[in-house]
């Protein structure tokens, strides 16, 4: 417990073990504010049994880097600092691709020459809103994401 808050997680590695129908369960019977945030941003089920009245939706995004080749200097930091091997170089032609890319904004740090801007990708959608009593919030991650981690700190 927190203070008067109490905090309850239901999880498991496996699917189909009934976390869903468990944490909503505790949230219909539960006296007092209840917040039910369904963190399973790949296959969100809880709003199947609460039947949330869905009223905020925001795109949920990442930072990603776009090269400007007028202002680099091809010195190759970028590419070695990145350890998913988002940015990569072939002499004097540098790429950098999107969908590897973590955000760990590594290359923004070692770029001297500011040849990196910040451009954005969209990894999935947070949407909130009542069921009942209940303030709902999920996360939905975009088709063919693989990174869902930065969804699921939206939705905390």
């Amino acid at each position: 417990m927190i203070g008067d808050t109490m905090r309850i997680a239901v999880a498991s590695g496996k699917g189909g073990t009934g976390k869903t129908t468990v944490s909503t369960s505790l949230a219909l019977c539960a006296p007092g504010p209840v917040q039910f945030l369904d963190c399973d941003v790949e296959e969100p089920n809880g709003h199947i049994f609460l039947k949330p009245e869905l009223t905020e939706s925001e795109r949920c995004v990442v930072t990603i880097p776009r090269i400007l080749e007028d202002k680099c200097t091809y010195c190759g930091k970028c590419r070695d600092i990145c350890r998913f091997n988002a940015i990569t170089m072939f002499g004097r032609t540098i790429m950098s691709f999107p969908e590897l890319c973590h955000s760990c904004l590594g290359c923004f740090l070692v770029c001297e020459d500011d040849a990196i801007a910040k451009d954005e990708r969209e990894i999935g959608l947070l949407e909130a809103g009542k069921a009942g009593d209940i303030d709902f919030v999920h996360g939905r991650t975009r088709v063919g994401e693989a990174m869902g981690v930065p969804l699921i700190k939206a939705v905390k």
